[in-house]
C-alpha cells in the first residue's frame, strides 16, 4: 500500500469519564478526500479533532492508541503541536473569518511564518485566493472588511486562509452545514479541486455530499468505526447491515 498520510490504530479517547472513542483503526491515504460518516455524537468530529491535536485545549481528555503523520506518533512528547498544525490544516463548521480586510485574513498566517514582504504576500494571497474559488469575486476589494462577504464566501476565505500557510492536510468540519445549496455546490466542487495538492479530511451529516466528494468513507457509530472503505462500495455495497440501514436512511 503507499505510503498513507495518517495511520490511526487502536485509537480510544475521553472526555472526563466519557469514552467518545473505542478501538478506531483507520488509514488516511495522500491526495484522497476521506468522508466521516455518522448520527450526531458518534465520534467523527472527535477523531477529526485529534488530526491536529485540537482536542489538547479542552480540559481533562485523555487518548489511549496511535496516530501516526507519516509514520510520526502525533502525541509523542517532541512533537511541536503549532508546526503540526500549520501541517495539518483546519476548516470549522462556522466560517470564523477575522475582523480585519480580506486580505488581512490571509497575510496573518503567513506573516507569523514570516512573510513580509508586500510582493510575496501579494502573491501568495492571490494564489490561495484563486485555488479557494474566490479570487474574482474579491480581487477589487482585498481591503474590504471580511465581515462584509456573503456565508459562502467567508467560508471560501477560511479555506483561502487555511490553505495559504501551505498545509499538507485539510480538515474540513461540516464545512457546508450553514450553507444554501448553491455555495455548498461551490465547495464541494473546490474539495475535488483541492486533493489535486492536499490531502483531505471531511466530516458531514450529509450522506450525498460524502458520496459526491470523498474516495473513502468511514461510518461510525456510538464512538466505533463500524466500517471503511472505498465510498462507492459503502454507498452501495456496504458489508455491514448496520451501514447499510444508515445510508439508506433507515436510522440516523
Amino acid at each position: 500500500m503507499d505510503n498513507p498520510v495518517f495511520h490511526i490504530e487502536k485509537l480510544n479517547f475521553w472526555y472526563g469519564a466519557k469514552q467518545a472513542l473505542f478501538d478506531v483503526d483507520v488509514t488516511i491515504r495522500p491526495n484522497q478526500s476521506t468522508a466521516f460518516i455518522g448520527p450526531s455524537g458518534c465520534g467523527k468530529t472527535t477523531l477529526l479533532r485529534c488530526l491536529n491535536r485540537m482536542n489538547d485545549l479542552i480540559e481533562r481528555t485523555r487518548v489511549e492508541g496511535k496516530i501516526a503523520l507519516h509514520g510520526q506518533g502525533l502525541y509523542a512528547p517532541e512533537v511541536d503541536v503549532i508546526e503540526l498544525r500549520k501541517r495539518v490544516g483546519m476548516v470549522f463548521q462556522k466560517s470564523n473569518p477575522f475582523p480585519k480586510s480580506i486580505f488581512d485574513n490571509i497575510a496573518y498566517g503567513l506573516r507569523i511564518q514570516g512573510v513580509n514582504s508586500k510582493n510575496d504576500l501579494a502573491d501568495r494571497i492571490e494564489a490561495s485566493l484563486r485555488k479557494a474559488a474566490l479570487w474574482d469575486e474579491v480581487k477589487d476589494r482585498l481591503n474590504d472588511s471580511a465581515m462584509a462577504l456573503s456565508g459562502g464566501q467567508q467560508q471560501r476565505l477560511c479555506i483561502a486562509r487555511a490553505i495559504a500557510v501551505e498545509p499538507e492536510v485539510l480538515l474540513m468540519d461540516e464545512p457546508c452545514s450553514a450553507l444554501d445549496p448553491v455555495a455548498t455546490a461551490k465547495i464541494e466542487e473546490l474539495i475535488q479541486d483541492l486533493k489535486k495538492e492536499f490531502t483531505i479530511v471531511i466530516v458531514t451529516h450529509n450522506m450525498q455530499q460524502a458520496a459526491r466528494v470523498s474516495d473513502h468513507t468511514a461510518f461510525f457509530y456510538l464512538g466505533k468505526l463500524v466500517e471503511f472503505d472505498v465510498t462507492t462500495k459503502i454507498f452501495t455495497n456496504p458489508a455491514n447491515k448496520q451501514t447499510e440501514d444508515y445510508v439508506t436512511g433507515r436510522f440516523g
